[in-house]
């Protein structure tokens, strides 16, 4: 070492004996108490914004804690919809399909063409059918007041008979009276005139008479004689009328009869009429039938939606009731949420839910319980579980929750169209 290196040590060594106590410290140890110093030792202000953190960390995990008692969530749970089946109405050769699975149509769109010509040979039959019977129907309809204006006309005329008939039997009952007077006054006057000849002729025999005399009671007699004779003739003859005019109200009476049966005819071709506007209505339901048919040979789209389980092709003879494909509307879609039991104790409509499709990722939809299912999964099942066997095995049940979305926030087909039925999702119900 040379001198002046260790002139130099001794005067450190000097300035350090000269200094307080406090400044007698080896700078390797002070070096070692500072590591031994805690992180807070080092950094005083970190002590306050630790305790800070702890603050909120306690904050925010109660926050948490009590947040979710508030919500209920599952992952057993799709998006949920309606597919319409598209079947055949009648059966016949296709002749068209003009869309595919996955794509999409609008209702109202034609989707399979049948081959209309039966139908509309059908049709034309069913037509003339419809016109055959509707005239027969206004023909029958005209023989309705032909009919009532006869039978009113016969009963009037058959009471104008009998009117006639009864007056005519009392005219001939007054002049058989008058005939019947008239014979018992000349026979009253013949048996005058027989008994004055029987006394003129004694006198005659006396000669208390003359002869012209005899001769003209005589005389008298005879023409008395005669008219009693005449006027029993003139009885037998108005007896006579008396029968006839008898005879005319027997026939009336029998005209009134059948004058009166006249309505039950006029009933009949009611009766028939109506029989033939029943045909023509028969044949105007069978008419419309076959218009429905054949308009049943273009099957349309019920609803706008995207194509699926296309099963017809071109060509295929199809039977009525056929499934043909299936129509997915993606605007009619729901969730169905499986909770477990244990959840519904709080849950029910309206309660709001946020909804997260796996699809998407942390995209939520806004929605609301709608329904809750009236059993759980398995009393749906084929085969529902009977705990009643011995073996039984608790087991928590799941309940099908509906969830729709709500109207502001309801998927767009134009800009959701992935959601699609049976799609995961994962629905949070706000319960409290």
């Amino acid at each position: 070492m040379s001198p002046s290196r260790t002139d130099e040590n001794e005067l450190e060594r000097r300035e350090v004996l000269d200094r307080p106590e406090e400044e007698h410290v080896d700078p390797e140890a002070k070096r070692y108490e500072e590591d031994r110093r805690g992180f807070f030792q080092k950094h005083p202000a970190a002590k306050p914004i630790a305790f800070l953190v702890a603050i909120v960390v306690v904050v925010l995990v109660g926050w948490f804690w009590w947040e979710s008692r508030h919500w209920e969530s599952t992952d057993d749970a799709e998006i949920d919809g309606h597919i319409y089946p598209v079947s055949a109405r009648v059966g016949g050769q296709v002749t068209r399909v003009n869309y595919d699975d996955g794509q999409v149509v609008h209702k109202g769109d034609v989707l399979v063409q049948i081959d209309p010509t039966d139908y509309q040979v059908a049709l034309a039959r069913a037509q003339a059918d419809y016109q055959d019977q509707q005239a027969q129907a206004e023909a029958a309809q005209f023989g309705v007041p032909v009919s009532s204006v006869g039978s009113l006309s016969q009963i009037r005329s058959a009471s104008a008979d009998m009117d006639s008939a009864q007056a005519g039997v009392t005219a001939a009952l007054k002049q058989a009276e008058a005939a019947q007077a008239q014979v018992l006054e000349a026979q009253a006057d013949a048996n005058k005139l027989n008994t004055d000849v029987e006394r003129y002729r004694q006198l005659l025999g006396k000669r208390e008479i003359s002869q012209q005399q005899f001769d003209q009671a005589t005389a008298a007699a005879i023409a008395a004689n005669a008219t009693v004779s005449a006027r029993q003739a003139a009885l037998l003859a108005a007896q006579a009328q008396v029968k006839q005019a008898q005879s005319r109200i027997e026939q009336a009476t029998a005209e009134i009869r059948n004058a009166r049966a006249t309505p039950n005819t006029v009933a009949a071709t009611q009766a028939k009429a109506k029989s033939a506007d029943a045909l023509a209505q028969r044949s105007k339901a069978a008419l419309d039938q076959a218009q429905l048919n054949l308009s049943y040979t273009t099957i349309v789209a019920p609803v706008d939606g995207v194509v699926g389980k296309r099963s017809v092709q071109v060509g295929a003879n199809v039977s009525s009731g056929q499934d043909l494909m299936a129509i997915v509307p993606l605007r009619e879609i729901w969730v169905t949420a499986n909770f477990k039991e244990t959840q519904l104790a709080r849950m029910g409509p309206p309660q709001a839910a946020k909804i997260k499709v796996d699809t998407y990722g942390g995209r939520k939809w806004e929605g609301h319980v709608t329904s809750i299912g009236g059993a759980t999964g398995a009393k749906y099942s084929l085969l529902p579980p009977e705990n009643a066997t011995g073996n039984y095995v608790k087991i928590v049940q799941r309940i099908p929750v509906r969830i729709d979305f709500d109207g502001s926030d309801k998927p767009d087909f134009n800009k959701d169209g992935l959601l699609r039925p049976g799609m995961s999702v994962q629905p949070d119900v706000k319960v409290r």
